[in-house]
């Protein structure tokens, strides 16, 4: 039985509330709040896959102090 895009969103949610390090407690769930409803399916995947990065990674990411990876959708980093 597939998801509710309704669940996994709100399961989403709370994963990017629950980080490791304060700054992305305080980045990702105000991303979250106002992205996530409007994402399709393949975004949805991409950003699960994105939440499984380690908190310091995404800091340096979205803080521009490193590059992410270049990865096409539903590729494993």
């Amino acid at each position: 039985m597939s998801e509710l895009a309704e669940h996994r969103i709100k399961r989403l949610h709370m994963r990017s509330m629950r980080r490791g390090i304060k700054e992305m407690d305080l980045i990702l769930p105000a991303f979250a709040r106002v992205h996530l409803a409007a994402m399709d399916d393949a975004d949805l995947t991409l950003y699960e896959e994105m939440l499984n990065e380690s908190d310091h990674d995404l800091y340096l990411w979205v803080s521009e102090q490193a590059q992410p990876p270049t990865a096409t959708r539903g590729s494993s980093p």
